[in-house]
């Protein structure tokens, strides 16, 4: 069997389970295990029969001690698994959304602000951080500046909220908003709520369209490489 963990609840699960259907013709079991904790107990815990293989969607960001010591724990099980765990190289779900190119032209924000500090964020992503050293906007690193607790994840988690504030585009609910997998597109316009007009309405083919983007397609390609 094949294997599909992710500490992801809700949204984030919503659309791994849609990556399966999508691209992978529900070839995988997917599951939630509900926190980075719960994934590295279930991993801890497995005993693996001959022809499985687990692959774990676990958020990794290297600005977090307590995520850098999971993620030490889990680089050693895979290493001794002979191929039989694959941890995907990701930061966290909401990046995904972030990094989507077609993310603020669907949403159609209005918030000119947040679009710019999103594209200062994004260009000074590396190595499961953002490098504030890459960053020269002041309103970016004050946006930055504001978190109580600063991690990478924290960011990316506020950001992608910002620009999915639509409950139609949202990511924050027990399923993705209806408006990414679904034959449809807001309609409805408020003096404080904008929305956009994807190229595509079918549902599956915006699903299609954000699984291909840049940063997923790193992602999957951890999975088809090994597949062969």
């Amino acid at each position: 069997m094949k294997y599909l963990w992710t500490e992801d609840t809700g949204a984030g699960l919503h659309f791994w389970k849609l990556v399966n259907q999508l691209f992978f013709d529900d070839e995988f079991i997917v599951e939630s295990k509900g926190s980075n904790q719960g994934l590295l107990d279930a991993v801890l815990d497995l005993d693996i029969k001959d022809d499985d293989k687990y692959y774990i969607a676990f958020d990794y960001v290297v600005d977090n001690q307590d995520i850098r010591n999971k993620y030490r724990v889990l680089k050693s099980i895979e290493k001794s698994s002979e191929g039989k765990i694959i941890i995907l190289d990701m930061i966290c779900f909401e990046y995904l959304i972030l990094a989507f190119d077609k993310l603020v032209e669907w949403t159609g924000t209005g918030k000119t602000d947040k679009i710019k500090i999103r594209e200062e964020v994004l260009k000074a992503v590396e190595n499961h951080r953002i490098n504030l050293l890459k960053i020269d906007d002041e309103k970016t690193l004050q946006y930055i500046a504001g978190f109580n607790r600063y991690s990478t994840e924290r960011v990316m988690k506020s950001l992608a909220g910002e620009f999915t504030q639509n409950e139609k585009w949202s990511v924050k609910g027990s399923l993705m908003g209806e408006c990414w997998y679904k034959d449809c597109c807001v309609s409805e316009h408020s003096d404080s709520l904008r929305c956009g007009k994807p190229e595509v309405e079918d549902g599956s083919g915006k699903m299609r369209m954000l699984i291909q983007s840049e940063e997923i397609k790193k992602i999957l390609s951890i999975i088809t490489e090994i597949q062969g």
